[in-house]
């Protein structure tokens, strides 16, 4: 059985997921900011949605990311035999800092959908929408980083 390449799989499906609900949650938050009171029906209705795309999709997905991830870089130690100094080439310092940026984004995320349940507006709609793009646009600098090997050849 071909481990790597299903690890690898696991990871880039995993990622994708993360990813959708991570570009979703902002949208929803701008929406939820624009048209729903706090208290009001509609309110209680994005909180559930809100709720329901982190508990089922996004951290989920980020938990299957990193662990695909540790279990490709134990791959490469282990069974490719390439040793740890593997993590010490440009590529992989992004891409290792790129995910510690989308988990800190992620946490960033969580704890404002606790501000919209404690009834506050944490941001404007226009912020949301500002930065609704942010997890797409470092994934390209993660996706760049290491389909090009940057500073390992």
């Amino acid at each position: 059985m071909d481990w790597y390449n299903l690890l690898r799989a696991g990871h880039i499906l995993a990622v994708i997921a993360w990813m959708a609900g991570m570009l979703y949650l902002p949208r929803l938050f701008a929406y939820h900011t624009e048209t729903a009171p706090p208290g009001s029906e509609f309110d209680a209705h994005f909180q559930v949605w809100e709720a329901k795309l982190l508990r089922i999709i996004i951290n989920p997905a980020m938990t299957l990311t990193w662990l695909f991830g540790l279990g490709l870089i134990l791959f490469h130690v282990y069974v490719a035999d390439r040793g740890w100094g593997f993590l010490l080439q440009p590529w992989m310092i992004v891409k290792l800092a790129v995910v510690t940026f989308l988990s800190g984004w992620h946490g960033f995320l969580a704890g404002a959908r606790k501000k919209f349940v404690a009834g506050e507006r944490p941001k404007s709609a226009k912020f949301w929408r500002m930065t609704n793009e942010i997890p797409f646009l470092v994934a390209i600098v993660a996706v760049l980083a290491v389909t090009l090997e940057f500073g390992g050849r």
